[in-house]
């Protein structure tokens, strides 16, 4: 698993049958799937064999719900003022930052060794994502980041949910497409065009694009009705990493994957994370049962 994801603290798919439903303002919209047979993971080029990707397997899922879009800013801002909660960012005091988003009189600050594009920023978190003087001001349709599995937990719990599981965001995130990297089919880039929000540019230093999030219905959906479930945001799962290694897993990529260093913003492409951890790129999405 490389560390380019980002530090830490310390047969057929059958799934039609979907349903849109609402929980208000402070929920996400959520996609009822009937579940069915997935194929699990991917044995291509693309995939990273020490991520666990492979071999490709059969994984009967029950039927279950799962937000439309990752939880955003707005909708987490509503959970912290009806509980008070208090994220592991603000708590510890700091939290990762890429260091292309800071501003160029922005203080020094430690560079994490093996991946020195990420920062950590004191006073950095869900509400400034960049660090002191910056807010989310603007970007309260963004997903939320700078969010631990912790927070991620607490706050589906309060909103009468949960984590989806590793192999219900699979199945959810691949759009009713089989064994496909992109949620759209094959093509990185269809006819040319970007359709996932992934570094585009040379990386780390040289981006052609905007570099950032974009708005959680950013995109076009899958064929589930599913927004950005590859790049915005790396999305924490209820899932350990393996049997030995209990970390909760990240599925989807980010804003920073790039084709040079990092591809995992693929349909099947996982990490993990210790679970007090923050980043600025690393949100969440919810689900539960049916």
């Amino acid at each position: 698993m490389g560390a380019c994801c980002g530090p830490s603290r310390g047969t057929t798919d059958q799934h039609a049958g979907m349903a849109v439903h609402r929980s208000g303002d402070s929920h996400p919209a959520l996609v009822e799937l009937d579940g069915g047979l997935l194929l699990m993971g991917s044995d291509d080029r693309w995939a990273y064999p020490s991520d666990g990707e492979g071999p490709v397997r059969e994984v009967e899922v029950r039927p279950f719900a799962i937000s439309a879009t990752a939880v955003t800013v707005e909708q987490f801002a509503v959970f912290v003022d009806a509980t008070g909660h208090v994220s592991d960012a603000e708590a510890f005091g700091d939290s990762l930052v890429f260091v292309g988003l800071l501003p160029e009189d922005a203080p020094p600050t430690q560079a994490v060794a093996a991946t020195p594009w990420w920062r950590q920023v004191p006073g950095a978190s869900w509400r400034s994502p960049e660090g002191p003087g910056s807010d989310v001001d603007g970007r309260g349709d963004h997903p939320v980041t700078h969010v631990s599995h912790r927070d991620a937990v607490a706050y589906a719990a309060w909103a009468g949910a949960r984590l989806p599981a590793e192999a219900e965001w699979e199945l959810a995130s691949r759009g009713g497409l089989v064994q496909q990297p992109f949620p759209w089919g094959d093509e990185l880039e269809p006819g040319g065009r970007p359709a996932m929000n992934v570094f585009q540019g040379e990386f780390p230093s040289a981006p052609t694009a905007p570099v950032g999030t974009v708005p959680v219905d950013a995109f076009e959906p899958n064929g589930l009705g599913l927004f950005n479930t590859t790049g915005n945001v790396w999305e924490w799962t209820a899932s350990p990493w393996s049997s030995f290694d209990r970390r909760p897993v990240l599925r989807g990529g980010s804003y920073l994957c790039h084709a040079s260093y990092c591809r995992r913003y693929r349909t099947s492409a996982r990490t993990a994370n210790t679970p007090d951890t923050s980043l600025g790129h690393t949100g969440f999405r919810v689900a539960a049962d049916r």
